[in-house]
């Protein structure tokens, strides 16, 4: 069994719909408002969830967009490259992993409503993270990228679109 296999069992994850493995590990009991919250979300959520993300060099985590923020935290494996496009089409990539010489950051937060997909860094490899999300996620909140509407919204990002879609 390799070793990204020996993780898949033993954190129990399971194929995520954007790409990789994962399994939630926290959903907070506490709850916030709609209210409270505002015109952005359709109903209550929880205050914070958590999940385990494993990516593999052999796949990508497809560009997709969350109302909320979520802070990454490398764990092991391979650097992970953190693609984002802003609401007004400026491009970040983002680093995480341990070699802070080399400004990789252990954690990064990708902020609420902005495009974002990922890669690991080395071939034949994987990345393991954690993902906080904050209200809790819920899939009422997520939303796939299309590769059409992407290119024709950001047309300057029209490289990375292609390489991190699947439709």
């Amino acid at each position: 069994m390799t070793q990204k296999e020996e993780i898949i069992k033993t954190l129990q994850l399971n194929p995520h719909p954007e790409g990789g493995y994962f399994r939630e590990t926290y959903r907070s009991e506490g709850m916030i408002s709609r209210k409270e919250l505002g015109d952005k979300y359709s109903g209550e959520r929880n205050i914070s969830t958590c999940i385990y993300f494993l990516l593999t060099s052999e796949s990508f985590s497809a560009f997709h967009r969350i109302v909320q923020d979520e802070a990454w935290h490398f764990y092991d494996g391979s650097p992970l490259f953190l693609h984002m496009i802003s609401p007004k089409g400026d491009y970040i990539k983002v680093t995480i992993g341990r070699n802070y010489e080399k400004g990789e950051v252990p954690q990064f937060v990708v902020p609420g409503g902005t495009w974002f997909a990922a890669d690991v860094a080395h071939e034949d490899s994987f990345s393991l993270l954690g993902c906080t999300v904050a209200p809790g996620f819920d899939f009422a909140d997520f939303e796939m990228g299309r590769q059409d509407r992407l290119l024709k919204n950001f047309p300057t990002c029209s490289e990375v679109i292609r390489e991190l879609t699947r439709e």
